[in-house]
Order: C-alpha cells, then sequence, then structure tokens
C-alpha cells in the first residue's frame, strides 16, 4: 500500500460518490424506461489496467464490477482527449460487452498530457437490429441474427460526434431516436465523471489519485481472501439445469465443482454442456466473468458490509470454463439471453456454497428473470414503440432464520420494477393485475418468497409481446436442508371468446387489442422442515393471501377454523396433522428427481468429456443421439409427466449403453 489508512479511505469514498454521481446523471437524462425506471444502467470508474477501481453501492446494476475494458480500449488505438469508445461486441470486447443491446462507453481522463484514469457508463438499449423488436430472441442461432455487432470505435472524437458511426448505428435500430437519447445520457454521465475527477486531481493530486487506484484494489483483495478463508476448504459439487435450449430440445446441464483453499476459490465448470444454438450462451472467454462470479462477490460483502466494491474482490478468484461450453462460446454463437444461464450458473454456486456455509446460504431463488416486451405500432406513425413493461422475477429462497423475500430476485439481477402508471402512460397497455403470486413459495421452516404475477391487456392490433428468459417451467427452484420447491412458472394468453390457453414459453407473440398476458413466476425454495414452521406464521401468510388454508394443511401440516380472511388456528387440529410423519418431500422436486433417475450425473460426466473431445460441430448431433433411445422409452412431455419405474429403469439402460458408445467411439489421445 503506498497510501496512509486515512487517505485511502477518504480517496475511496470520494471516488465511489463519483461514479454514483455518474449514474444519477445517467439515470435522469435516459430516455427509456429501462434507464429511467428499471435502471438497467451502470457508471464506473477504470484504472490504466481497464478494470473498475471505483464503482456505484447502490445505483445501478450491482454484478458488473468485474468488468474489464482494456480489450476495447487496445482495439481503437492511440486516444485524445475527447474521444469515446462506443462497442456493444461480446466477442472483440473480451466479455465487457455480453449482448448486442447493452452499449457500452469508455472515455480517457487525461491529466497533464497524460491518462490517469477511465471513465465508464453501460446501458441496455431497446433495440439495435436483428430479426425481432428488442433484437433478443432466445430461438437466434447465431449473432448475426441478434443485431448490429458494434466493434470497439470511437463515437466521439476530439469531443465532437462521429456522426458517420451515429448514422450507422440510427440505421440499424427500430427506435433510434430513443437509442440515441439514451446515448447522448451516457455521454453526460462521462462528462460528469470528468469533471469531478479534475476536481479530485487539483484537490490530492496526480501522484494520490493514481496510487489510490491500485491500493483500493489490493485492500478489497485483502478482504474478500479474509472472508474467503473462513469457509471450510476442500471441494464441493453442484449441479443445476435450464429447461431446454429455447423452448424447445434438451435440458442445459450446468455443472460445477468449486475448490477452496488458502483464501482462494476456483470455480470448475467442467461437465457443464456445450455451446447451444440457442441464445442462452454466456460470452465469458473462461475467465473469472461477473455473470460466473456473482454469487462469490455477493458472499463476500454480505460477511464483510464495509469491502471496497471493486474488480479487487475477484482476484482471489479463478475459473475453469471449457471453450465451446455454455458458459465459454466460441466466437459467433448467440449470446442474447445469456442472463437465464447466468442466473442457473448463480443458483449451482449457491448450492455449492450451501454445503459448506449451511448456516447462510439460501435456498434457490426462483431462477428466473423475465424483461417482459412490448413492440406496437408508433403512436406518431412510423417505427415501431419497444419498452419493456416489467422485468419480472420470482421470489428469493429462504435461509435460516428468515423467510425469503417476495416478489425479489437475489441472483444477478438488482433491476427496479416500472409503475403502473408509467407502462400505461408510455404504451398501449393495460395493467389487469400486479402483485404476488400466492402459494408459489417453497415450503420450508423458513419458506421460500413468493413469485410476482402480472396480467395486462393489449390495447392496440398488431402488436408484439416477448417475454425473453422464461425458465424454471420444467425444473422448479429447489428447497434447502428439508425445505421443499418453488412452484414452476407459467404463461397464459386469453383472447376474448377463447379458453385461456398455456403457452409456456415465447418468442415472439402476435397479439391484438383485448388479448391479455398472465405471466406467473417461480417462487424461491424452502429452508427447514416445513413441520417445523411457526404456525402463527402460518397463520399470517393465510391473512395476507399469500397462502391458502389448503397449501398450509397440506405443507405444514396447520389446520383452520375458517375460511382465509377470518382464519383462526386450530391447535387441535394442527397437533394431530403434525404427529403424523410427513410425507417424503424433494428438495428438487419430482421432475428433476425423475430426470436424474434416468440421465445420471456419472453418466453425464462421462458423456461430456466424450463430446468435448469431438470437434464442435459434430458436439450437439451427437448429443441428441445419445439422449434419443432413452427418451423414446419415456412419455411424451417427460419429466413433467412421470414415468413409472420400469420405463424409467429402461431408459436409464438405453442412457448408460449409448453413452458407452460414444465415450468407444472417441479416439484416445496419444502419449
Amino acid at each position: 500500500m503506498k497510501l496512509d489508512p486515512v487517505t485511502m479511505e477518504i480517496l475511496g469514498n470520494k471516488l465511489t460518490s463519483v461514479a454514483e454521481e455518474m449514474c444519477l446523471t445517467l439515470q435522469r437524462t435516459g430516455r427509456t424506461l429501462y434507464v429511467k425506471e428499471t435502471a438497467d444502467f451502470c457508471c464506473a470508474l477504470a484504472g490504466l489496467d481497464g478494470k473498475f477501481f471505483a464503482y456505484p453501492r447502490a445505483l445501478g446494476v450491482s454484478g458488473f464490477v468485474g468488468l474489464d475494458c482494456s480489450a476495447a480500449i487496445a482495439a481503437v488505438g492511440e486516444l485524445a482527449p475527447g474521444d469515446v469508445i462506443l462497442t456493444n461486441d461480446p466477442y472483440r470486447s473480451r466479455g465487457l460487452a455480453t449482448h448486442l443491446p447493452d452499449l457500452q462507453v469508455i472515455e480517457p481522463y487525461f491529466h497533464a498530457g497524460r491518462i490517469v484514469a477511465y471513465g465508464w457508463g453501460f446501458l441496455h438499449a431497446s433495440d439495435v437490429g436483428g430479426k425481432v423488436p428488442s433484437s433478443i430472441s432466445p430461438t437466434n442461432h447465431e449473432i448475426f441474427q441478434e443485431g448490429l455487432q458494434i466493434p470497439p470505435v470511437k463515437i466521439m472524437r476530439a469531443g465532437r460526434m462521429n456522426e458517420d458511426v451515429a448514422l450507422l448505428f440510427r440505421a440499424n435500430s427500430r427506435t433510434p431516436d430513443a437509442n440515441m437519447g439514451d446515448l447522448k445520457a451516457m455521454l453526460g454521465a462521462l462528462a460528469t465523471g470528468r469533471e469531478r475527477v479534475a476536481q479530485t486531481l487539483a484537490q490530492h493530486g496526480a501522484q494520490a489519485f493514481v496510487d489510490a487506484q491500485a491500493d483500493l484494489v489490493d485492500y478489497a483483495a485483502l478482504r474478500a481472501r479474509a472472508v474467503l478463508s473462513r469457509i471450510p476448504e476442500g471441494t464441493y459439487r453442484f449441479t443445476d439445469y435450464l429447461d431446454d435450449e429455447a423452448g424447445a430440445g434438451l435440458p442445459v446441464r450446468i455443472a460445477l465443482a468449486v475448490t477452496l483453499k488458502g483464501g482462494g476459490i476456483e470455480l470448475d465448470f467442467t461437465g457443464s454442456d456445450p455451446q447451444v444454438a440457442a441464445a442462452i450462451n454466456i460470452p465469458s472467454h473462461g475467465l473469472p466473468h461477473a455473470w460466473l462470479t456473482l454469487r462469490i462477490l455477493a458472499l463476500v460483502a454480505t460477511l464483510d458490509k464495509g469491502v471496497p466494491i471493486n474488480a479487487g474482490l475477484l482476484k482471489p478468484v479463478s475459473v475453469v470454463a471449457p471453450a465451446g461450453s455454455i458458459v465459454n462460446p466460441l466466437p459467433g454463437a448467440a449470446v442474447g439471453v445469456r442472463h437465464a444461464a447466468a442466473v442457473r450458473v448463480n443458483d449451482a454456486l449457491n448450492g455449492v456454497l450451501g454445503q459448506a456455509l449451511p448456516e447462510h446460504m439460501p435456498a434457490a431463488s426462483g431462477g428466473t428473470i423475465i424483461p417482459v416486451v412490448v413492440a406496437e405500432p408508433s403512436r406518431h406513425g412510423h417505427g415501431q414503440n419497444v419498452q419493456v413493461v416489467e422485468p419480472m422475477v420470482g421470489g428469493t429462497g429462504g435461509r435460516r432464520g428468515r423467510d425469503g423475500a417476495d416478489g425479489r430476485d437475489s441472483s444477478i439481477s438488482n433491476l427496479s420494477n416500472n409503475p403502473v402508471e408509467t407502462v400505461e402512460a408510455e404504451t398501449g397497455v393495460e395493467i389487469v393485475r400486479y402483485g404476488l403470486r400466492p402459494d408459489s413459495a417453497g415450503a420450508g421452516q423458513w419458506r421460500g418468497g413468493n413469485g410476482q404475477e402480472i396480467r395486462f391487456r393489449i390495447l392496440q392490433d398488431d402488436s408484439f409481446v416477448l417475454a425473453r428468459g422464461m425458465e424454471r417451467l420444467r425444473f422448479r427452484p429447489w428447497g434447502a436442508q428439508g425445505g421443499g420447491p418453488g412452484a414452476p412458472a407459467r404463461l397464459v394468453l386469453q383472447r376474448p371468446g377463447e379458453a385461456p390457453r398455456e403457452l409456456g414459453k415465447i418468442d415472439l407473440l402476435p397479439v391484438a387489442a383485448g388479448d391479455e398476458i398472465a405471466i406467473q413466476t417461480p417462487g424461491g425454495g424452502g429452508w427447514g422442515n416445513p413441520f417445523e414452521r411457526d404456525p402463527a406464521a402460518v397463520l399470517a401468510d393465510v391473512r395476507r393471501g399469500l397462502l391458502s388454508p389448503d397449501a398450509a394443511r397440506r405443507d405444514y401440516g396447520v389446520a383452520f377454523t375458517s375460511g382465509a380472511a377470518g382464519a383462526a388456528l386450530d391447535e387441535a387440529a394442527t397437533a394431530a396433522l403434525r404427529a403424523r410423519k410427513p410425507q417424503a418431500r424433494s428438495r428438487f422436486g419430482a421432475e428433476r428427481d425423475a430426470w436424474d433417475r434416468v440421465f445420471a450425473p456419472a453418466q453425464l460426466d462421462r458423456l461430456n468429456a466424450a463430446l468435448f473431445a469431438m470437434p464442435p460441430a459434430a458436439r450437439p448431433r451427437r448429443r441428441r443421439q445419445v439422449f434419443a433411445a432413452a427418451l423414446a422409452a419415456l412419455p411424451d412431455g417427460f419429466p413433467q409427466a412421470l414415468a413409472h419405474d420400469e420405463a424409467i429403469a429402461q431408459a436409464a439402460l438405453h442412457f448408460a449403453r449409448e453413452v458407452d458408445a460414444c465415450t468407444a467411439s472417441v479416439p484416445t489421445p496419444a502419449n
């Protein structure tokens, strides 16, 4: 450390405030709902190595603290005062951007003729072209379908807009005016950072400013290692699944082994499935990327509430992510809905750490983040109005001593909800209901948080609804320490004069005036034996409308003398119910249990080892072939359509034989 502790603390707080003021500038001047209300943006200060040394504590997206600007900076060559870099390219920026709607801007801050830091900002743009409004479709199978790729280029040169780049940017969007408004808001945020950095330099001097960058990062790393060293050393394993590739196809496996030793932590994703021909791949480049490590950051910041928030938090973290896997795809792979896989990575990390720290870690959160988008004819006579109605999430998982939070997410999302009045003012949508979803929480001594439910009516013909990132329709959020799983997600379409239709996952849904869409998100998993839950807490949930009397009786062994609104405990009946041995409860749900009986984890490890020895182009085809024989022995819709024991045993035998054949077909490497 080059600075004394007092000076470092002063500069740390001052520079964090600069990043937060940049965020406030961006939010207050942003054009779209997703910036002004949802707050899908952030700003920070990066050091000469391109990594963040000052990051907001309470504004914008918290999880991007580990991003790295260096590849984007290096790509443009020499920088001059007033230059600003723009990119959205996940591959050329080496994971700074992770899907095309996330616009990234970087400005060099100069002092006495040399760069002393960089200002950074990002936001999620309404539309950057591609085959669907809002640019994000889970069924895209390559990045070229997802919109305009902007390699690192200078959008500003010496303080003047690069009109050629701006024209290209506008020409490839359905919402050019909204995009330019948000881009100018980002430029304003960078200007705020430039001003405040200049003031800090004038007050403290250039040397102290540069020294603070390294000292703050090293200090955060030191404290992160201190937290991680408190976790019992060893290797822990956990596996979780995405429902499918994009509304069809096979479930996608996330396998994770975590090794803790000497204050360091290694995340090994060997055994995870190969990348898929759908937009759920995470472009991590095999690095300790934000989308792979957020749970580690959350754990450190929870156990050390005063730790500085900067890139140093990731210094103790290393990652093994096989090239060509779902968590490290090869260039060209579609990545638009990468957040769906990132949520599942977060769940897998949660499951691993729950083995090492059962008293601290919760059950699974709702496991889905669904930005519900409406695309409708513009009220101005041309183009489209593309807006996020709500970023729907589930409930958080229960943990020892606390129920999960209702209608909030504890994985990768800290997005705000959009006020109903604002949504109705800026879109042709009427919100019929927006609230919590009863009976969705996983049962437990401390229950999971309830999911959300939204029902909205379309007011304009020739409109479309997108609900990207829908997950947990097949495999439910899991419970912990005897707790049960949350309810699965649902999407229902109600057209005038027709019966409601359960749709499952959607891509681009054409809708007309009068159509109603209802989306229900999963509840979080429960923690602990539900029959040990305080009956008074069960009663409170029934009276609040979060739990039905029938579910209270079935899941908690609690009976009432009257209906929900005026419910009163029936102590004798409750004692009798709880005296009986409760039915065995699966933490994962019957669907996951059935899947694991057919497709055993050890066999899947062998299969993926064989697949990764093949050329990347052959992997998806060979994987489908191996699964086909087993699935043919099972009912359509498995595992939601449960199979009898004989069929499961027969399917497992078919799968084991196919894995043997696949493994045998792979040439043995020469010594």
